[in-house]
């Protein structure tokens, strides 16, 4: 069976849905060390045993700009499997006792990784943190692979995906740290900012366009 395409051309959408074009990127080998900059030594990325709670207070900090809601609206239970997974690392990135960001290396699928959520408070954009983060990230995924076992077999492959409603910068970004583009998709989704989800002053760069009454 033939995965389903959109036909070439404008696709229309139905008032109070949204789309974006969604870049999925990969790296089969640990790139090179970068090296560190003076104002790394500000940060610490830790490991965090959060509670759901906790855990989407700080996703909506990261993430409301962007229009991350994903986390928001899962279910308790399934958003409580993934943090007390052995197999998935969660980190908070520290400022002293500030926390300017979020990590989450996701290796539930044998022999790969996903830099499943990777972000920084809108505070600390443009102030070294996403490149620390970044380099931090890319170094433990590496180091810790695991497959579904629990073993410590490394694994082959680390991957993230970006998307048209991230920060203008984060594919270059991406590529900058050493991945590589290899598909792209497209997302509908219902606006979570319609839905109650996310206040209406979310992301202002994505035009909201409401259902006539």
């Amino acid at each position: 069976m033939t995965n389903p395409v959109l036909p070439l051309g404008y696709s229309p959408l139905a008032p109070g849905q949204i789309a974006n074009v969604v870049t999925c990127l990969e790296m089969r080998g640990p790139p090179a060390p970068r090296a560190a900059r003076p104002g790394d030594a500000r940060f610490r990325l830790v490991p965090w045993r959060a509670d759901i709670a906790a855990f989407r207070d700080l996703f909506r900090r990261v993430g409301q700009d962007w229009l991350w809601y994903s986390r928001l609206v899962m279910a308790d239970e399934k958003l409580r499997a993934i943090l007390e997974s052995d197999a998935v690392d969660l980190f908070r990135l520290m400022d002293g006792d500030a926390v300017l960001g979020l990590l989450e290396l996701d290796f539930r699928e044998e022999g790969q990784c996903e830099l499943s959520f990777f972000g920084v408070v809108p505070e600390a954009i443009g102030a070294g943190a996403g490149r620390y983060l970044i380099d931090r990230g890319i170094h433990l995924a590496w180091q810790r692979g695991r497959g579904q076992a629990g073993g410590k077999a490394p694994i082959e492959r680390l991957w993230v995906h970006t998307c048209t409603f991230d920060h203008p910068n984060a594919l270059g970004f991406y590529q900058r740290a050493g991945f590589v583009p290899y598909a792209f998709m497209v997302e509908v989704q219902e606006d979570p900012r319609l839905t109650g989800v996310l206040p209406r002053h979310a992301a202002p760069h994505i035009p909201l366009v409401a259902p006539r009454t």
